[in-house]
């Protein structure tokens, strides 16, 4: 029976003021004398409507700095409707306003920088955020659990938006916009730029810090049923850069094929395929398309899929440049000495 009683006590205890807990202004604190600091704590009788907690409280002649919100101080406050948490307070307790029923707005300083557990759990009227804080505070990540915030609407300082929409639990508010204004427009990765070299494709993008997806296709690596077959020795490449708290960038593409270099002299020894080559990468932008890796003053051109003729060049320095009229979705042929390769122009 005393176990039972022991256990029910302690249960209690985040529901009741601490014995050295104070009234001021219809909150409850416990003071920190020393420090001259006030903790928020719980109501007795429970907060309801709309509380606005100051930054400074005077008791007894002596004045003390609110800095946090503790011992779950609104837990279960159903009739609070709304609370302001001045620049003053830098942490937010576990289940400080868990259960609040009718709660639907917050306002956070810009002090805050600690959000614990459950902090605001559970408070399913929950509809509008706003945290005036430019460095997104260490949260964790179950501190608006069961309160829908993916249907509420968070509003931080405009240089923090992106900030907020890569970390754990913000980004999963419905939106992320900007505290007295438009949403500023979330930046874009640069497309990336595809090479190679010595047996390795290279991506480099002008965006620091991305990831390149990239997807690569090979038309050969297929199953075969005749007794002869037409192999294109050829690669499709497409990558795009990725990188949080930006849009993915435009997509690259690349075809990467083998020219052959001594076609007289390929053949199959031993059971090894011995076929002299050298690697060319292909790539249109705008209706140009740029060919990489062919020798000094290799003829290059270009034609529609009807076989007419679209630009001309001879390369220099390993490259060649065809301007052509050719329209973004269509085909085009690109023959490289005795290789002709589609591409598709983008």
């Amino acid at each position: 029976m005393k176990k039972q009683l022991l256990l029910f006590a302690m249960m209690l205890l985040p529901l009741v003021a601490s014995a050295d807990a104070v009234e001021i202004n219809g909150i409850y604190y416990n003071l920190v004398t020393k420090a001259k600091q006030a903790e928020v704590t719980s109501n007795p009788n429970k907060y309801t409507g709309s509380v606005v907690i100051p930054e400074k409280v005077t008791y007894e002649s002596v004045e003390y700095s609110v800095t946090s919100i503790g011992n779950s101080a609104f837990y279960y406050c159903s009739g609070l409707t709304s609370i302001t948490i001045p620049n003053s307070v830098t942490s937010i307790g576990n289940s400080a306003f868990s259960l609040c029923s009718g709660l639907t707005s917050i306002t956070i300083g810009s002090g805050i920088k600690y959000i614990y557990s459950s902090a605001f759990a559970s408070c399913p009227e929950l509809t509008d955020v706003t945290c005036y804080a430019e460095n997104v505070p260490n949260t964790d990540t179950d501190a608006f659990k069961d309160s829908y915030i993916e249907y509420a609407t968070l509003h931080v300082p405009a240089s923090a938006v992106n900030a907020y929409k890569a970390a754990d639990p913000w980004k999963n508010f419905k939106s992320v916009v900007a505290i007295g204004g438009d949403t500023p427009e979330t930046p874009k990765c640069e497309k990336p730029t595809i090479s190679y070299e010595n047996g390795q494709l290279k991506m480099s993008c002008a965006t620091e810090g991305v990831e390149y997806v990239t997807d690569i296709t090979d038309a050969d690596i297929k199953k075969h049923y005749d007794a002869t077959i037409s192999l294109t020795a050829t690669y499709t490449i497409s990558v795009y850069a990725a990188k949080a708290g930006y849009l993915d960038s435009d997509i690259a593409t690349a075809t990467l094929c083998w020219i052959d270099a001594a076609p007289k002299t390929e053949g199959i020894t031993n059971g090894i395929a011995n076929i002299p080559a050298q690697a060319v990468l292909i790539q249109s932008e705008g209706g140009s398309i740029k060919v990489q890796g062919v020798d000094e003053g290799t003829q290059v051109n270009v034609y529609g899929i009807n076989g007419t003729q679209a630009g001309s060049a001879i390369s220099q320095s390993g490259a060649a440049t065809i301007n052509t009229n050719l329209q973004p979705g269509s085909v085009a042929i690109v023959k490289i000495g005795q290789k002709s390769v589609k591409v598709a122009m983008k």
